[in-house]
């Protein structure tokens, strides 16, 4: 710690160091007066600021903010500037409101689509949550404003979210889980981090040293201070030896008091006390400071900024040719999602705006003409028949009819769980008989989450607007109608049917443990592995125009262990319209080593969205090291490349894949490899430290098998033949030995 630092917590009693590591109320942490330390203020913010109205005690009675997209729709953008500029505004917004702290963004991995709080995370995949997330909390913080990453770690249900023990192994912890707080710590470098609720394989996260010191501090470098999410103290003690420093919202004292007698009776080292109490010091006197400065007006321009962002977060996911409208066609919109959008999610991140205009009111303001017809509500299953005839007939008179349907928000708000993945059934059932009578039927979806689609392939179009914020209308009527152009990727694999996800089995589990037997195939690494249809997959996303890709290379053939890969490949608008493309690099190992517990067929290791003209063209580069082919390896506890062939593929989608380029890669380092007399002869042949010596001890034995098996089936006798049947496992200058000294032991 520097010196005014260590000064000021030496100068601290007992009972105030205590103090300061424990909130004075719902929001903000204690001051200490006679030092001149202040309190800081927090508020929820992923996706816009739900600060408290000043002097309210109400913790849910929040100042009126602007609503941007909540973390599906941002993520959706695949565009980490549109994240960092979010971030800015909410900075701006946070620091004119006196609030010194943002508690977001939001990072969970989507593990199944019923989770009720997947509509505030990014993504299905670590890598680009990881990117959005860096992006968003450089955003934050560059406006003075400490960010708050969450919900660490493996926080993936609200079912039983306060006690569930997420029971998975090393390599899924490391390989899915992990990386995207990873990526968030080591480029976003947060000043603070929050906790989540539940244990994790036993042990609760807010007492988790291996998760809280060893991996945040120790091997990633965080330096601010770790929150706990609000309530998710077990143990204090035990939490603050383990790395937790700050508890929100406090316990009136009761904590403190704990705090104070574990460090008077020995059970707790009091400079453990004060390396938290310096971190939250740290932390509050940085903000303090930056607050002085004079604050924008946080919230001017924010609405322009919320609209811009939702048409680049809106996915069009299906097009035969309905869209876009055009003036003088006769169109019904239909369905009161057109008149009262579902914009954001509820629970903790939901905002107090009054800015949210919906599509109808949009095209109205535009001088648009439409016929509108209700035919189901926005807020409940409900289905009128009357008002489904009327809805039918404006449908079958029209040229086109475009459908706004979407969730409810009582479907997915945080602490609660969906028990479906279906819209209701007003809704599937007035879009099937439109369908049916209008061939240019477009539906406009308004989810936090995927939901199944059984109409898909009769509709002519589908655009999916996530819930988008309080611009959602206006981007909704600019890129229905044409006047902007859909940019947006799924962040999610959407799946034909609930009964195909990779957790469908375990999700939520038994109410006291989830257990994640899927392991790493989580997401498109399922789907793909199974070779599994999908209604759309991950990445995918279309355009009122056209892009090719051509002339992919690499700078080198080779990567080597501490090297790295440069690969090019130049992007053209061949349509009429400007547009951008999302260029999705994925890489597959190829190498045909085995990998303990599986390996998915390809993974997402990097991605750029480029904005062009009609036929403009330009060059994207990639940059790859070992890291990015690489998978976590349990016995190294590490991250490990096999060396061989790998491809680099190139695509508009994870299942629209335009180019592959091959990649070698040379190493020298190996997992560890135990031979004894159990050990496969197969797992030896293919490991390159002993297959020399392998191969001499099965071309010593000699013979075929006497002709009385196939060849296949004698390869694959001999490849499963544990040593002990092949040699003398008591001699010790044998070939066993011999083997042992190849694979290092």
């Amino acid at each position: 710690m520097n010196s005014t630092i260590e000064e000021l917590v030496q100068s601290l009693t007992l009972e105030e160091k205590a103090g300061l590591c424990s909130g004075r109320d719902f929001w903000r942490t204690k001051a200490v007066e006679r030092l001149g330390i202040p309190a800081m203020m927090m508020s929820d913010g992923p996706h816009g600021l739900r600060a408290q109205k000043p002097g309210s005690s109400l913790p849910n009675d929040s100042i009126e903010a602007v609503c941007y997209p909540a973390g599906c729709a941002a993520a959706a953008s695949f565009d980490p500037t549109l994240t960092r500029r979010m971030g800015a505004a909410l900075g701006r917004e946070a620091r004119a409101a006196g609030v010194q702290m943002v508690l977001g963004p939001a990072i969970n991995i989507k593990r199944s689509p019923l989770c009720g709080r997947n509509f505030e995370y990014y993504s299905e995949d670590p890598f680009l949550a990881g990117e959005l997330a860096a992006a968003f909390i450089q955003g934050v913080q560059g406006e003075g404003v400490a960010a708050c990453p969450k919900h660490f770690a493996a926080n993936n249900q609200e079912t039983r979210r306060l006690t569930v023990d997420s029971r998975l192994d090393e390599r899924t912890l490391h390989e899915i889980y992990l990386p995207a707080f990873e990526t968030a710590v080591r480029e976003g470098r947060p000043w603070s981090l929050m906790c989540s609720y539940n244990r994790v394989n036993g042990v609760y996260a807010s007492e988790h040293r291996q998760l809280l010191t060893e991996l945040l501090r120790d091997s990633w470098g965080f330096a601010g201070f770790t929150v706990s999410d609000w309530g998710a103290v077990n143990d204090r003690v035990q939490g603050l030896a383990a790395g937790l420093d700050l508890e929100m919202p406090g316990s009136g004292g009761v904590n403190d008091a704990r705090l104070v007698e574990a460090v008077r009776s020995g059970a707790l080292d009091e400079a453990v006390l004060d390396k938290a109490a310096a971190r939250i010091l740290n932390i509050v006197l940085r903000t303090a400071d930056l607050a002085r400065a004079p604050a924008e007006n946080g919230a001017a321009n924010g609405h322009a900024l919320a609209v811009e962002l939702a048409k680049e977060s809106a996915v069009l996911l299906r097009n035969l040719g309905a869209l876009p409208l055009h003036p003088g066609q006769k169109v019904a919109y239909i369905g009161a999602f057109a008149e009262t959008p579902r914009f954001q999610g509820g629970g903790s991140s939901h905002v107090n705006t009054r800015g949210a205009v919906g599509a109808l009111e949009a095209a109205r303001r535009g001088g648009r003409t439409v016929q509108y017809v209700a035919g189901f509500p926005a807020d409940r299953d409900q289905r009128d028949e009357p008002e489904f005839l009327r809805a039918v007939a404006a449908a079958e008179s029209a040229d086109v009819a475009v459908i706004f349907a979407g969730l409810p928000e009582f479907f997915e708000s945080e602490g609660a769980d969906r028990r479906h993945m279906r819209l209701p059934d007003c809704q599937n059932n007035l879009i099937a008989r439109v369908a049916a009578v209008q061939k240019n039927t477009v539906v406009v979806l308004h989810t936090g989450a995927p939901v199944e689609c059984p109409w898909a392939e009769d509709v002519s179009a589908v655009l999916c607007m996530y819930l988008a914020g309080e611009g959602v209308g206006e981007a909704a009527d600019a890129l229905l109608w044409g006047d902007a152009n859909p940019a947006g990727r799924l962040p999610e694999t959407w799946p034909l049917r609930l009964e195909d996800t990779p957790c469908y089995l375990d999700y939520p589990g038994d109410g006291v443990t989830a257990d994640y037997r899927e392991g790493v195939f989580v997401g498109y690494r399922w789907y793909d592995a199974r070779r599994m249809a999908v209604r759309w997959p991950f990445g995918h996303g279309l355009s009122y125009t056209g892009f090719v890709y051509r002339d992919a290379a690499l700078d080198r053939p080779t990567l080597t262990e501490d090297g790295e890969a440069t690969l090019r490949v130049r992007i053209r608008n061949s349509g009429a319209v400007p547009g951008s493309e999302v260029v999705q690099l994925y890489v597959r190992d190829a190498t045909g080593a085995p990998a303990p517990g599986g390996r998915a067929p390809q993974a997402l290791r990097g991605f750029q969205k480029v904005r062009l003209e009609p036929g403009q063209e330009c060059e994207i580069c990639f940059t790859l090291t070992a890291r990015d082919l690489s998978h976590y390896d349990e016995r190294l506890h590490g991250w490990y490349a096999a060396p061989g062939r790998y491809e680099l593929r190139l695509g508009h989608s994870s299942r629209d894949i335009r180019i592959t380029v091959p990649l070698q890669f040379e190493t020298q380092r190996f997992p560890p490899l135990t031979v004894d007399g159990t050990t496969p002869l197969g797992l030896l042949l293919a490991d390159p430290r002993t297959a020399v010596t392998a191969q001499k001890l099965l071309d010593g034995r000699g013979g075929d098998g006497d002709g009385l098996m196939p060849p296949e089936a004698m390869a694959q006798m001999l490849d499963a033949t544990p040593l002990r049947e092949l040699t003398d496992c008591s001699a010790p200058d044998g070939l066993l030995a011999a083997l042992r000294r190849d694979a290092g032991e």
